[in-house]
């Protein structure tokens, strides 16, 4: 790849990062980036996935010093979520990149109408009935498969179902789901690299800029209240799902 080009992914992975922190949904813009420098899109999906560690890990370490991660309230789900993300690798070479747009303008759409339905959600901490602690560890299992297969999203949406189901707190959901992506990124890309699939070379270098991107986003993302958080998620995800639309369009 030519220096340029390496360049220009570098500074989008990084900007990609600092605001995924918050709001996810970087790998619907980093992966398509790397299409469009010549990698091959498993290739592509499978070297992100391997930077998303990098990114994931960064991203967790000033949420946990702050104290925000609750970690024996996420443990059913990082549990789900290895199984369910090992699934979702295992698939990246039976779904086509037509099926994958599809998904993710599902995903995104869905997102969306679920954030606007709960508009009061997410600034003050809800109430978990036995009913929604289910839709919570069922919608975590699906959406793991999808964050093993392509990621693109996923996080976004699991912030989500956290603050609707799960009765976290902006704060609370944007810092766990960090938490979680690390094993579902991890696990994903154990399989990814098995199969053969990832660039070792750019991943590194990709992998080192979104760690210092999440890193950095994060450690300001921790000084926002509730409501600050959720507007800029609000926001994002608007132009997400607009975003997704008109790609499978």
């Amino acid at each position: 790849m030519p220096l340029s080009s390496l360049i220009v992914l570098i500074f989008i992975f990084f900007v990609t990062s600092f605001v995924g922190v918050v709001t996810g949904g970087n790998s619907l813009i980093a992966v398509p980036a790397m299409f469009q420098f010549g990698v091959d899109p498993k290739v592509a999906v499978a070297t992100n996935m391997f930077g998303l560690t990098f990114m994931s890990v960064g991203a967790s370490i000033p949420f946990i010093r702050k104290g925000t991660v609750d970690f024996k309230k996420i443990l059913p789900l990082v549990l789900l979520t290895l199984v369910s993300s090992a699934l979702g690798a295992l698939l990246v070479g039976l779904i086509t990149s037509a099926a994958i747009k599809l998904i993710v303008s599902i995903a995104m759409i869905v997102v969306a109408t679920f954030t606007f339905l709960r508009r009061n959600a997410g600034v003050e901490p809800g109430s978990v009935t036995a009913f929604s602690l289910v839709i919570t560890y069922i919608l975590t299992f699906l959406l793991g498969i999808y964050g093993g297969l392509y990621s693109g999203g996923y996080v976004t949406v699991l912030t989500t179902v956290l603050v609707v189901f799960f009765g976290m707190t902006f704060s609370e959901s944007v810092a766990s789901t960090k938490v979680i992506n690390v094993f579902s990124s991890l696990i994903a890309t154990l399989l990814f690299m098995w199969q053969g699939l990832v660039d070792y070379k750019l991943g590194i270098i990709l992998g080192i800029t979104m760690f210092a991107g999440a890193y950095a986003g994060a450690h300001y993302a921790t000084k926002l209240n509730d409501l600050w958080l959720k507007r800029i998620f609000l926001t994002t995800v608007f132009l997400l799902a607009l975003k997704t639309l008109y790609d499978f369009i």
